[in-house]
């Protein structure tokens, strides 16, 4: 496409080399991974943490990030264990169980999405674990909403595909029209707690 001089608009995660796209929309994932631990940390005194990650997904590595480097001012947390699962639930519940036999100690999980959170449920759940472990990811899926509002996941940093996809369609016109958009758009993400789960649409997306 970028040879035929087509116009590539890139929603949800960005690509390698940027140079190939007219523009890319994104919630800022940095931000997503900044919010858990900030939550994180006003709701809890310390404890072991175990990452579930995807390392070969920018938005992957930047939700982590965003929480590690947070998490790190505070000593009374402790990274304990980390996980590769792709960011799919299947991956997510035996890696899950492997740490929760090598670590015991785990009472805090950071999934890099909500597959990879509800994977982890699944294997607290179990392991008779999930009333004391919290459980942090990220997207805002309906079924994530709906355990939060359970009571059985902590929180989740929600993003808005329709707002992405409204930004998609107004910056495809304005290349239409021989404007150049801004090459990289980054929407904060919400942090949905028990707090004001009660307040979106728990049965869809925002």
């Amino acid at each position: 496409a970028y040879k035929a001089h087509v116009p590539v608009i890139v929603i949800d995660t960005n690509v390698q080399d940027d140079k190939y796209v007219a523009c890319t929309i994104v919630s800022d994932n940095y931000l997503a991974g900044v919010q858990c631990a900030q939550h994180l940390v006003e709701h809890s005194a310390g404890g072991s943490i175990a990452l579930l990650k995807h390392s070969e997904a920018k938005s992957g590595v930047d939700r982590i990030q965003g929480f590690c480097d947070t998490i790190a001012r505070y000593p009374q947390f402790r990274i304990a264990a980390e996980a590769e699962c792709k960011g799919q639930l299947e991956l997510a519940m035996p890696a899950m169980e492997r740490i929760l036999e090598q670590h015991p100690e785990v009472d805090i999980v950071m999934a890099l999405n909500d597959p990879a959170a509800l994977g982890a449920i699944a294997a607290l759940q179990h392991a008779g674990r999930l009333d004391t472990v919290h459980v942090y990811g990220v997207d805002g899926v309906p079924e994530t909403k709906e355990m939060i509002a359970e009571h059985r996941m902590t929180a989740t940093a929600g993003q808005s595909p329709r707002t992405i996809g409204r930004i998609a369609v107004q910056r495809a016109y304005e290349i239409l029209a021989g404007e150049q958009p801004e090459k990289l758009v980054e929407l904060p993400t919400k942090l949905l707690t028990q707090e004001n789960i009660q307040l979106t649409n728990i049965e869809g997306w925002d």
